[in-house]
């Protein structure tokens, strides 16, 4: 049977190029079959009880059209020029029998007989449960051998060091996926150092670093990546920090306690690759409290609090931006930077971590702190800067879920 080649520059202006759809499909021999005909519009059925996916399903669509666009350029070419089209599902013949070898015990003798296929077994489509997971949480935790630079004006105390750095931080978010139109974050951080004190008379083991912050932030969207937002911001420490050789308190529980309010609009991108992400709140309307629970022993005018307070008041503005930027599979660097003044003074902080990934559970980090403070009382070196720095190496453990 001679069979006429396919022409392809016969179909028109239709080419790969254009088209879109792989060349296999093109070059593939054209078979006429009633669902060919009957299929002139390209439409699909979907029946009232079929399943229905609870999340974006972007991917199907364009599948399900890539699929209708390739049978359309078929079924015109089939139309157009029917001379091109070599076979006739209808009338192409009866696929060969197959036998099978038996043996008769009665006789001895081996028979030929047909082989019987088995009809295939048809397993009825049952919709399958699905749990779905409206937060997404992410945890990182790691336990380091640190090395500590902290200046001699460091508001919570402290003083260079070798030591054992404990890092915590706990990430819940709204799944963007399930609630397009609204964002809620919510960022738990905990930092605790601790280091033998060898040249203090009356402790052996002193904090280096007690940072404990909580953030959180809720939106609802008004155009693009902008969204309506309020935040809130709270820090503090859990442990009493001394003076070096002395029984004079530096800092302690709640003592002191930062605690912003927020209320203006939040950026937020994210490319398509997932390994960059950028918040920035700008809010014009921002409350900021400071607060010291032990005044007897500690001074609250280190904190900015007038003598005699346990805290302290301000009405203003701030700006709150973090970036977390995945460069590949072994280094992260994340930055957070807090802004907040009441016209007549200026707090800001700036924070940077890099983390180097030797394995899965080993790595190395520089983490440093600088921090701005127009309230607390100037320093001849640092003036009204503070800045801690350390260098850590030890074990890490992450994991995120939805």
């Amino acid at each position: 049977m001679n069979v006429a080649p396919v022409k392809l520059g016969s179909w028109g202006d239709v080419t790969p190029d254009s088209a879109g759809p792989a060349p296999s499909m093109l070059y593939m021999p054209l078979i006429f079959d009633s669902d060919n005909e009957s299929n002139t519009t390209g439409a699909t059925q979907t029946g009232s009880g079929g399943l229905t996916l609870r999340a974006s399903d972007n991917w199907l669509t364009e599948a399900i059209g890539e699929n209708e666009k390739n049978r359309e350029i078929r079924r015109s070419a089939m139309v157009e020029h029917p001379e091109n089209v070599p076979f006739n599902k209808e009338l192409l013949p009866e696929p060969p029998k197959q036998y099978a070898i038996a043996a008769d015990p009665a006789t001895g003798k081996l028979q030929i007989q047909e082989a019987v296929v088995p009809a295939p077994v048809v397993v009825p489509i049952t919709e399958a449960p699905v749990k779905i997971h409206h937060w997404i949480h992410s945890f990182d935790g790691s336990l380091h051998f640190t090395q500590a630079y902290i200046s001699s004006n460091w508001y919570q105390g402290g003083y260079n060091n070798l030591s054992v750095l404990a890092d915590i931080k706990w990430d819940v978010s709204l799944n963007p996926n399930l609630h397009p139109n609204m964002t809620f974050t919510n960022t738990l951080h905990y930092r605790l150092g601790m280091m033998t004190a060898r040249n203090d008379a009356y402790r052996k083991i002193t904090f280096s670093e007690d940072n404990f912050q909580f953030n959180s932030t809720i939106g609802f969207k008004a155009v693009k990546k902008w969204y309506y937002s309020a935040s809130l911001q709270f820090k503090t420490q859990f442990f009493t920090n001394y003076k070096e050789n002395t029984m004079d308190m530096k800092a302690a529980f709640l003592s002191p306690a930062e605690l912003n309010l927020g209320l203006g609009m939040t950026f937020t991108h994210e490319n398509k690759e997932k390994d960059q992400k950028f918040t920035l709140a700008i809010n014009p309307l921002s409350y900021n409290m400071k607060y010291c629970r032990n005044i007897s022993d500690i001074s609250p005018t280190e904190f900015g609090i007038k003598d005699g307070h346990h805290s302290k008041h301000d009405f203003g503005s701030s700006i709150n931006g973090n970036l977390k930027w995945k460069f590949n599979a072994y280094i992260t660097w994340s930055a957070q930077l807090d802004f907040f003044t009441n016209y007549k003074y200026v707090q800001a902080n700036w924070q940077n971590t890099f983390d180097f990934y030797v394995t899965r559970h080993l790595s190395t980090q520089i983490y440093t702190h600088l921090r701005f403070d127009r309230n607390h009382p100037r320093d001849d070196k640092w003036r009204y800067f503070q800045f801690r720095e350390s260098l850590s190496f030890g074990l890490t453990y992450r994991f995120a879920t939805i």
